[in-house]
């Protein structure tokens, strides 16, 4: 857990040198931060890819893990699996998924059940 937000600070670095608009990339500072939070806490690794265009910014992310068995339940806020250590540290509170879907412009999310989730977003410029 110590070194999430790292990947995240790093775009949001990238975005400050290319002169990225600030309500741009704040929120695709969020999303990125709750995507990297999400890989860290429920699964067993994954990355982040991030593209910028002369019209957008293209988030993706593939994680290997348990996937989720239901995503409805997974979008809706508070809702979450994440352990009680966990949320003892100040995370997993169920904000992740809805804070990424209503900061990007476009967002899709499918999930595998015994593989994991992909999420791509997409951020107009």
């Amino acid at each position: 857990m110590t070194a999430a937000g790292d990947v995240s600070a790093r775009i949001k670095r990238q975005m400050k040198q290319l002169g990225i608009q600030s309500a741009i990339m704040r929120r695709v500072s969020v999303c990125t931060y709750e995507a990297e939070i999400n890989l860290v806490i429920h699964s067993l690794g994954g990355e982040i890819d991030f593209e910028i265009t002369a019209e957008d910014i293209l988030v993706h992310v593939r994680d290997v893990g348990p996937g989720i068995p239901d995503l409805q339940k997974a979008m809706t806020e508070g809702w979450s699996t994440a352990s009680n250590e966990v949320r003892n540290m100040g995370f997993g509170a169920g904000m992740g998924l809805p804070n990424m879907k209503r900061n990007a412009d476009e967002f899709a999310i499918t999930s595998v059940v015994g593989q994991g989730t992909d999420i791509s977003m997409i951020f107009h410029i």
